[in-house]
């Protein structure tokens, strides 16, 4: 009888993890993927992205089943093409957080992230997206970010790091929102209490697998609460070093097949 798999599931974050720069998987990721296919394990993305960016990566990793976008707030199944379950941010909280992060550092820029699979994103001028390869369209002013039902708000500062703007919003923002540092130039409002950790769980749940055989890599601190809720974290060497602190192992970095250099070692040869 083979021995048991010390991890049946396998969370990936996306952007500056298992993407390239590029937004491209080498091909030595992708067979590292595999191998954890094979062995029976499941992987799933776990990423900050909202469904309607995700969909076309699913497609080249060949994932059909479930996907945790929205840094939570969206559990997405790919092979159906729909949302099993999301959670909103309330579009007047969102806008009263906005002002009081204004009323403490002075103009911030924004976005937003329509709900559903597919919803839009939406820039208000003068923001610029950090990815400039996602699509994005650009209103007339803050007003008309709030047409649709969100899952989140994305700020940028013309002149505060990102480590500052987040610092700022937490302590001003309260209950009515999550805040979270996802990327370079992408500090979030979220929905109160939704982390990458809770739509991992329920995703989880879904798969019928539990924490104690979760393995989770990330870049980010919007990746600490799905560290610690996985049995094992592994950030990359470009990850954050609030990130570092808190993980278990570093790899190599995103640009140099970390993730894959790791799965080789825990899923080794072919099954």
């Amino acid at each position: 009888m083979a021995a048991p798999l010390v991890f049946s599931l396998v969370a990936t974050d996306l952007d500056g993890s298992l993407l390239r720069g590029d937004d491209t998987l080498s091909d030595r990721t992708l067979a590292a993927l595999a191998r954890v296919t094979r062995a029976g394990a499941r992987h799933l993305v776990v990423t900050g992205r909202p469904a309607p960016r995700v969909r076309p990566l699913l497609d080249v990793i060949g994932c059909a089943g479930l996907a945790v976008c929205g840094q939570g707030a969206q559990l997405y199944d790919a092979g159906a093409d729909r949302l099993l379950w999301s959670v909103t941010l309330d579009r007047e909280l969102a806008a009263t957080a906005l002002g009081k992060i204004e009323a403490e550092v002075g103009q911030v820029y924004a976005a937003v992230d329509q709900d559903g699979v597919d919803g839009l994103t939406l820039i208000e001028p003068g923001y610029l997206m950090p990815h400039p390869t996602l699509p994005a369209l650009r209103v007339g002013r803050r007003d008309d970010l709030w047409c649709e039902p969100i899952s989140k708000v994305l700020l940028r500062h013309p002149a505060l790091s990102d480590d500052e703007l987040a610092a700022t919003a937490r302590s001003v923002v309260g209950s009515l929102a999550t805040v979270t540092m996802s990327g370079p130039g992408t500090v979030e409002l979220q929905p109160c209490g939704i982390t990458k950790a809770t739509g991992l769980a329920l995703a989880a749940e879904h798969l019928g697998l539990r924490a104690e055989h979760a393995l989770a890599f990330g870049d980010m601190p919007n990746d600490i609460p799905m560290f610690d809720w996985a049995a094992h974290g592994v950030a990359m060497a470009n990850a954050h070093p609030e990130l570092k602190s808190v993980a278990d192992e570093i790899t190599l970095s995103n640009e140099d097949d970390g993730i894959a250099v790791v799965l080789e070692r825990l899923f080794p040869g072919e099954v």
